[in-house]
């Protein structure tokens, strides 16, 4: 009866068996009696499903327990743990697993990011749980707080570098002045980045991410297609060094935030102020910043990836899913009442920083401010940097040239895009070296 701790195992099963499903093992098998204690009946971890039985694995699981059989191992479980990655065959059989009335536990962003109504849908008509604290951030505890303790409260805006990878290249560009490239050979020598990188440097892995704290945020379904992404594949040594001249750090930032319209949801790099809490985020770690009416600012900061925080924070979901089996009860349903209109990325509102060439004579600053007004877009700084090679004594001054710095007021996208566009076709501009947004401020 519920309220009775029962001595009947739970059994546990868990698909995939890489570095987070090592660890996952391992902390089942290791810590079963204080997960027993904890949950009120022993945990049962009764197989793992790999795709190769003869792949050299870690001796802390027991070959015995390796299966191929991932769907005959879903059906005989109580709750079903799923760190395989990937949509399908991940999807199939979390749909089986809830079907046969076993809860879920994923790490799986993108499936969520990209099924997530399909998966809510069918475990709330089955009365299980569903849940995913390890999705987003690794062991940072962000999904809960905002699905649970923020439950009363109203979200503003959610800010967040969700990608480790890409915050430790971004940190190494800072320090040392790598160029990406070499950032990025050194992040995969580290083991933070994979061998093609492009989930990470691209932002899709930062976009699922951002789609799920959206979800949850705004009680309103999100999907990966509807983030604006763009990620720091075109981010320049010369861009971070501008960047720490004028008081910010770059980082890869996840944006989900509520207006009167709607909710603007996006993934990009961007200048933090350095006096912001997020500027100071060293390395491969991850912190979310929530903005709420009644708790006002609050910052979750940790380790964002790797074995051991992942499966910490996975190994919290199941014994939270298997104190519900013993003592009754649920976690929570999908909460989508809100069905808020969702923006396109030309309707958020932001700030730029424009780096230019112009030509060094009077009357170019006019001009380019003259377009800015044009646009509905005010400056808010203007910075001129030392005049080019062409000013060099002796040269025709005819040819000189001078690097030009703006900071616009927050504007619309649209409009802002809009006047880089037109500011690119001045005659007196020789080039735009780079446009950058600026959050946080």
């Amino acid at each position: 009866m519920p309220g009775t701790a029962s001595p009947t195992p739970l059994r546990v099963a868990l698909l995939g068996c890489g570095v987070v499903g090592t660890e996952v093992a391992r902390g089942l098998l290791t810590g079963a009696a204080d997960l027993a204690a904890r949950v009120g009946a022993p945990l049962e971890l009764v197989g793992v499903a790999v795709r190769d039985l003869e792949t050299e694995r870690d001796p802390a699981v027991p070959r015995e327990l390796l299966t191929t059989d991932a769907e005959k191992l879903v059906e005989s479980a109580d709750i079903v743990v799923e760190v395989m990655g990937g949509i399908e065959p991940a999807r199939t059989l979390l749909l089986r697993a809830i079907a046969g009335g076993a809860s879920v536990v994923t790490a799986n962003k993108a499936l969520l990011a990209e099924r997530w109504p399909e998966l809510f849908e069918a475990a709330d008509a089955a009365g299980v749980d569903l849940s995913f604290e390890a999705a987003v951030a690794g062991a940072i505890p962000i999904v809960r707080p905002v699905r649970e303790s923020l439950a009363g409260d109203h979200v503003r805006r959610v800010l967040g570098i969700v990608n480790g990878t890409t915050n430790f290249v971004l940190d190494r560009m800072a320090t040392d002045g790598l160029e990406l490239e070499e950032a990025v050979r050194e992040a995969q020598a580290l083991g933070y980045a994979e061998a093609d990188p492009t989930a990470d440097v691209d932002g899709f892995d930062a976009a699922a991410k951002a789609a799920i704290l959206a979800s949850l945020a705004f009680h309103t379904r999100v999907s990966i297609d509807d983030v604006a992404r763009e990620g720091i594949r075109a981010v320049t040594a010369d861009d971070v060094a501008a960047a720490a001249a004028t008081g910010h750090t770059v980082k890869l930032l996840a944006i989900a935030e509520r207006t009167a319209e709607g909710v603007s949801v996006r993934v990009h790099p961007a200048l933090v102020p350095t006096d912001h809490p997020l500027a100071a985020v060293r390395g491969a770690f991850n912190a979310v910043f929530v903005e709420a009416d009644g708790a006002g600012p609050l910052m979750f900061y940790g380790q964002g990836a790797g074995g051991r925080p992942t499966a910490s924070a996975v190994l919290g979901d199941v014994v939270s899913a298997a104190r519900h089996r013993v003592l009754g009860g649920k976690g929570p349903q999908e909460s989508a009442y809100a069905s808020l209109p969702l923006l396109p990325a030309d309707a958020a509102t932001t700030r730029y920083q424009v780096r230019l060439v112009v030509d060094d004579r009077p009357g170019v600053l006019a001009q380019v401010a003259g377009v800015l007004a044009e646009h509905g877009v005010s400056i808010d700084t203007v910075r001129q940097s030392a005049l080019g090679a062409e000013a060099a004594e002796g040269a025709d001054p005819a040819g000189a040239t001078a690097n030009l710095l703006l900071t616009t007021h927050r504007a619309r996208e649209a409009s802002l895009a809009a006047t880089v566009a037109a500011v690119a076709g001045l005659a007196p501009v020789r080039e735009i070296t780079s446009v950058l947004r600026v959050e946080g401020a």
